[in-house]
């Protein structure tokens, strides 16, 4: 497993994370046993970056990793969110609501302080409003967290973010069926040494190329209730894309790939081939899901005219078809 920086904390963390929205049983029931073997697998398999948030499961997610973490001897890096919990979503923002969540974080996750907390898709006034990246910067000062991001749902929002000084890490949707941060967002991350991290690298499962038109999804799971943007931001499930449109796609792109070259592994690698990006926060509910995205890592960049394929396949049959802004 390689490693890269994440932005001014100067961590070195894997480039392939492990994003751990599953094991707060949100995208249906992951059992105690079957969590703690996805958890040790990721570090068998050298990831060393994990990412999670106070309201995935109410909290279920933090407290299994929290758990899990005592029996490590090396602690990896965790990084967790706030911002999304009813105490503060979506109008009830103050610096002392704020602190009162992380360390409630804290304690979940078994630790004194928060390695990197991350402004959970905040509502655009309060983001743009600006206060809030003060109430940060006084809790790191008073060290509640060591630093902080912030996850964010639309490019502009990202570009606002990375302005700010002491900005550490930018959480964002970026995938090969969303690819207009390239040229919008990354050089002025790597100028202002903001860390890109990047979740839904395969659109919701969309991109691992096994996903059928009869799929059935737990009704727990987002990609049930949520594929047309009924509870949260429809960009969050399958990137936006209507499901059945978002299928055809994969199908189309599938037999435009050269011959031998994997949906998924074309997916993940061609994520890792921009040195912006920091860690790919993949999801996994099995562990050999997670021990197939780490040797991702292994693989060489793609080639030039595949990503020339990639971007042209984009532009003119994907982008369009994304719902809620990009």
């Amino acid at each position: 497993m390689k490693a890269r920086i994440l932005g001014k904390t100067g961590y070195q963390v894997s480039e392939i994370g492990l994003g751990c929205w599953q094991l707060g049983n949100d995208f249906g029931p992951v059992e105690d046993q079957e969590a703690s073997a996805i958890l040790h697998t990721a570090v068998d398999q050298g990831i060393s970056f994990f990412d999670t948030a106070d309201v995935y499961g109410g909290g279920l997610s933090e407290q299994r990793i929290g758990q899990w973490r005592q029996s490590l001897s090396r602690q990896p890096i965790i990084a967790t969110k706030v911002g999304r919990d009813a105490a503060l979503y979506p109008d009830a923002y103050n610096k002392a609501a704020i602190k009162k969540s992380l360390q409630a974080s804290a304690k979940r996750l078994g630790v004194e302080v928060i390695d990197l907390a991350q402004l959970h898709c905040v509502p655009r006034e309060v983001l743009f409003g600006g206060d809030i990246f003060a109430w940060m910067e006084d809790l790191k000062q008073e060290g509640i967290i060591k630093h902080f991001g912030a996850s964010v749902e639309m490019l502009d929002e990202a570009i606002f973010c990375c302005a700010h000084p002491q900005l550490a890490s930018l959480q964002i949707l970026f995938n090969i069926f969303r690819q207009d941060a390239v040229d919008s967002l990354f050089p002025l991350a790597e100028q202002n040494e903001v860390g890109v991290i990047v979740r839904l690298p395969l659109a919701s499962g969309l991109l691992s190329g096994k996903m059928t038109l009869d799929h059935a999804f737990d009704k727990g799971d987002h990609r049930s209730y949520n594929k047309d943007g009924v509870a949260f931001h429809v960009g969050e499930t399958f990137n936006g894309i209507p499901y059945e449109k978002g299928v055809a796609l994969v199908e189309q792109l599938k037999a435009k790939l050269p011959e031998g070259q994997n949906i998924l592994d074309v997916s993940l690698r061609w994520i890792l081939d921009h040195p912006q990006v920091s860690s790919i926060i993949a999801g996994a509910s099995r562990s050999s899901q997670v021990v197939r995205n780490a040797a991702v890592s292994a693989l060489p960049p793609l080639d030039g005219e595949l990503h020339k394929l990639l971007s042209e396949f984009y532009r003119q049959q994907v982008r369009k078809e994304i719902r809620g802004g990009i």
